[in-house]
């Protein structure tokens, strides 16, 4: 069982717990501490959404180095007491919500505020990320002007695709890991 833990910020060092069986994969290290330097200083003050968000790890790190708000979406119950127990281990429920919702439900609605990142790592092999970006896509109320969409798949899943309103503009491959980074299409309309 790897340990996770958080890098940096107001919580760092703290070790966060693992979710109960193998229904989730947390996010690596070396993964986590790349994606946070390419955000770099941007996630100070930011709004998270976390969809499918396990152990919580991506949003407790956001918000430990000073992310203003984290969503943290997850179905899985066991992941859900997973999440409010790491919140309180490293003490940043104050910023924070979870939800217990269906990822795709969720991103249906209207959105409750305007979100910097949203964050997609969903269960492996089911072609849940693609469903997830069309959704967003469908809703790009979701994908206000600066926000950044993050999707963390499988290599092996990854297949060339094209949307309305999102369009991806950066990759990064760390071993068995893909992140896939997407913005809010911006398009001439004369």
């Amino acid at each position: 069982m790897m340990s996770l833990r958080v890098i940096a910020g107001s919580a760092k060092g703290k070790r966060l717990k693992p979710v109960p069986g193998d229904s989730t994969r947390p996010i690596m290290d070396r993964v986590k501490e790349a994606l946070f330097s390419i955000l770099g200083p941007h996630i100070v003050g930011s709004q998270l959404l976390d969809l499918y968000a396990g152990t919580g790890s991506v949003g407790i790190e956001a918000l430990s180095r000073g992310a203003k708000f984290a969503l943290f979406n997850e179905l899985d119950r066991k992941a859900l007491q997973t999440i409010r127990a790491n919140l309180k281990t490293t003490s940043l429920e104050e910023n924070a919500q979870v939800l217990g919702m269906d990822a795709l439900s969720l991103i249906k609605k209207s959105p409750e505020r305007d979100y910097d990142y949203i964050y997609i790592a969903p269960p492996q092999y089911k072609g849940l990320w693609l469903e997830t970006l069309k959704q967003l896509d469908a809703n790009p109320a979701w994908v206000a002007g600066d926000t950044v969409v993050i999707v963390q798949i499988d290599p092996s899943e990854d297949e060339a695709v094209f949307f309305d309103n999102i369009q991806e503009y950066d990759r990064r491959v760390y071993g068995k890991t893909l992140l896939i980074f997407y913005e809010r299409l911006i398009t001439n309309s004369n």
